[in-house]
């Protein structure tokens, strides 16, 4: 299974998304991942309509509980993470789950995009 990891600021929009995720280099992934209370969000639910990808909400003891590859001042302070896309995308397969590469920036660093692979869920 593959899951796309993400972080975002509210004010992300629907291109931040897709540049993450282009970025990252994965053309389809199963589901996307994020906070819980980001997964709502209307542009992430779109975003997850536009490449057919279910919504996979990650409390947030699982994503203080995930070690990242990178360490974002923000999502430190935030998120008490180091990642909330590289959190998220392994919270979301579990502990037998690996980060494909460290996360992605989009181009108006309004969101960033991790890939993790891991057993079905």
């Amino acid at each position: 299974m593959i899951v796309a990891g993400f972080g975002f600021r509210s004010a992300a929009s629907m291109q931040s998304l897709e540049d993450a995720f282009a970025r990252a280099g994965q053309t389809a992934v199963d589901a996307i991942a994020t906070a819980q209370d980001k997964s709502r969000s209307p542009v992430f639910q779109k975003f997850a309509k536009s490449i057919g990808a279910r919504v996979i909400p990650i409390n947030a003891e699982a994503l203080t509980n995930a070690t990242t590859m990178t360490q974002s001042k923000a999502s430190q302070t935030n998120r008490a993470t180091g990642s909330v896309a590289e959190a998220a995308a392994l919270a979301a397969l579990g502990p037998d789950a690996a980060l494909q590469a460290p996360r992605f920036i989009s181009s108006d660093r309004m969101a960033t995009c991790a890939i993790a692979k891991g057993p079905t869920t």
